[in-house]
């Protein structure tokens, strides 16, 4: 077999080898991601790069059929399906924009796909963006940290990638010689429980005693943040037992709950102390498909999770202004990005992960707010579920 015929599975093999290495859960295995632009820009023919982003997604998301199967209780095709369909916006971007030959256009193209993967309406589905990176290699470098890593991904799709590949090395080699988590605050506290499926569920007395009981013996801080659907469904009897329950306590909860109405619902943060509750976030990205579902309103039906796709990036809570993310949030570019232009003090990233067992999903998400957070110089405070 000729060498030109061994090019093609050769990119193919080895960009599916990034996806699965790069999004492990190891937040320090990020940066292998940004070899992407390089099997990307020499593919020979577009179908073949279509064939290597195919490749890169697929690998990456590997725990979603799964997670698909675990939460529905089906077997493993309609996890397969969804799974081939989430790849579909990643795929037509990055073949879409493919040109054969190296230099500036292709350059521009690729940069063209890594902002098109970020910000909506593709973007909803731009998991797995090899820019997230920017966190491990450029710590604390912020907004110019981002620009850095732009620019280096550019540059891999270009002749001079490996001089790239060498820069980022060194970069990535110092990043974890000089590793360093930012400072949590004192006064926080980030619970994570392993209720299972039955969170938000077992909407019962006794579930929310047991909740509550918690909060008040094992949380040191002054602020103490629960799961993605700690609470179940919002309602002003739910925000009076707690409120009573913080009575002469100092103590403010921020919890997942949702909040429902006749069109739908909306997934949510609520702030509670002995002064009072209040809805802090409403989520921006539900995941789409089982939570967020937009053809009901085209089909004239209701039900489904909102999306406030740029509604509150930070909000402030006991004198501090934090920037929320539920869950599939994580994932996602757009959010975080939004929410640190307002300057937060602190991320907060919340989940409900029971439905992630046998998957490295959680481990992926925390990696990925993680190293948000370690670009911008943010303390983050997770609380899942599991």
């Amino acid at each position: 077999m000729r060498p030109d015929r061994l090019r093609a599975p050769a990119l193919i093999a080895v960009s599916a080898a990034i996806g699965w290495l790069g999004w492990s859960g190891n937040i320090l295995s990020l940066p292998i991601t940004a070899l992407f632009p390089v099997t990307w820009s020499l593919s020979g023919k577009r179908w073949h790069a279509a064939a290597v982003s195919a490749a890169y997604f697929l690998a990456a998301s590997r725990g979603l059929p799964q997670g698909v199967a675990n939460f529905y209780s089906y077997d493993i095709w309609p996890g397969l399906l969804l799974w081939l369909i989430a790849s579909a916006g990643f795929v037509i971007v990055h073949s879409a924009l493919w040109a054969e030959r190296l230099g500036y256009r292709k350059a521009l193209r690729f940069l063209i796909a890594c902002v098109l993967m970020a910000i909506p309406p593709f973007g909803i589905t731009g998991w797995a963006h090899p820019i997230t990176a920017a966190g491990v290699l450029f710590p604390a470098w912020g907004w110019w940290g981002l620009a850095a890593m732009a620019a280096g991904l550019v540059v891999m799709t270009t002749r001079r990638w490996p001089a790239a590949a060498i820069a980022m090395t060194g970069f990535w080699l110092w990043s974890a010689a000089k590793w360093t988590e930012p400072t949590l605050p004192a006064s926080w506290s980030g619970v994570d429980l392993e209720r299972g499926s039955s969170l938000g569920r077992d909407t019962s007395l006794d579930r929310h005693k047991a909740l509550i009981g918690i909060v008040r013996r094992k949380v040191p801080g002054d602020i103490a943040v629960l799961p993605e659907s700690a609470l179940g469904f919002w309602t002003p009897t739910l925000a009076r037992l707690w409120q009573t329950a913080l009575a002469g306590t100092k103590t403010t909860v921020i919890a997942g709950a949702t909040l429902i109405d006749a069109d739908g619902y909306d997934n949510v943060l609520v702030s509670i102390s002995a002064e009072g509750n209040t809805i802090l976030y409403r989520e921006r990205m539900p995941v789409p498909g089982s939570m967020w579902q937009p053809w009901n309103s085209l089909l004239g039906e209701g039900g489904g999770a909102r999306a406030h796709l740029f509604a509150n990036p930070s909000v402030d809570v006991a004198g501090s202004r934090i920037a929320p993310l539920i869950c599939y949030e994580h994932l996602i570019v757009w959010p975080v990005l939004q929410s640190m232009l307002h300057d937060p003090g602190v991320i907060v990233a919340v989940g409900n992960g029971w439905w992630t067992t046998g998957t490295s999903i959680i481990d992926i998400q925390q990696a990925s707010a993680r190293a948000w957070g370690r670009l911008f110089g943010k303390p983050v405070i997770f609380s899942f579920n599991t």
